[in-house]
């Protein structure tokens, strides 16, 4: 364990094991005012049996368990709705446990329960958003797609706002750069994919060779598909570069799509 003080503020990280997955927990002691925090790294078991990192903060504040925690929810591996689902989940079952300690049960329910609450999500989705299975059957709204563009002038800006326009989609993926080569994969509502390529070519996303703001006019579809069983799910989307072309053949094979990356990704190269 190891703890340091820090106006008036003593934190402690403490390793340990539950319900068979490796934790870290970091508390803080805040003034007697503010209660306390718990910041805990755990897992939960996700779609397709895939664990899922998680971080839950759980905020007590002095008149606990009398009253429920403020809690929050970060994972790299799912969109901001989803942690919003697990959220309001958890607050909903810290209702149930007031007057009791519930941390350590709040934890363990959602160790066995986030499948549930990630399929529930996508199941309430008013157009099938949730880009992701909870099972090897294929969900009818579930489509791939992939975009290649020419350039990217004003890259920090442009990667922004394709992040932004994935997020507020639903879509997940990868933005790919790969020397000269920039790939979007895009996965999610077939809808949602036509609105973000709307958005593609109708917004003043980069800057012509004078630096004025223009649109983009030099992107393709390369291939647009249902998705299939072999398929992976992505969790959320990703900006990632790779240095060399087995890097990104690697990544399109992880994904189960080696054969679309043979068709159309090796072209580009030569």
């Amino acid at each position: 364990m190891q703890e340091k003080n820090q106006d008036s503020v003593v934190a402690a990280s403490v390793p340990f094991k539950l319900n068979n997955l490796q934790l870290v927990i970091i508390f803080e002691c805040l003034p007697e005012t503010d209660g306390t925090v718990f910041r805990i790294h755990t897992k939960g078991e996700g779609p397709m049996n895939v664990d899922i990192p998680l971080e839950l903060v759980f905020h007590l504040p002095a008149s606990y368990p009398s009253c429920v925690p403020c809690i929050s929810v970060h994972s790299e591996h799912l969109t901001r709705t989803q942690c919003a689902a697990v959220k309001e989940t958890l607050l909903q079952q810290a209702e149930d446990l007031l007057s009791e300690p519930m941390v350590h049960r709040l934890v363990l329910w959602m160790q066995q329960n986030l499948r549930h609450i990630l399929s529930q999500t996508e199941a309430g989705s008013s157009s099938g958003k949730c880009a992701f299975s909870t099972s090897t059957t294929v969900d009818d709204g579930l489509w791939m797609t992939l975009l290649h563009l020419d350039h990217m002038r004003a890259k920090t800006k442009y990667v922004k706002t394709v992040e932004k326009w994935a997020s507020d989609l639903r879509l997940t993926g990868r933005l790919m750069f790969m020397g000269k080569i920039i790939l979007i994969l895009l996965q999610g509502d077939r809808h949602n994919i036509k609105e973000y390529l709307i958005l593609q070519k109708s917004s003043k996303v980069d800057v012509d060779s004078s630096g004025k703001k223009c649109k983009e006019k030099m992107i393709s579809v390369l291939f647009e598909t249902k998705a299939q069983t072999e398929h992976k799910r992505f969790l959320a989307f990703e900006v990632k570069e790779y240095s060399a072309l087995d890097e990104l053949q690697k990544e399109f094979e992880t994904a189960g799509l080696k054969k679309l990356f043979t068709e159309f990704v090796l072209g580009l190269v030569k």
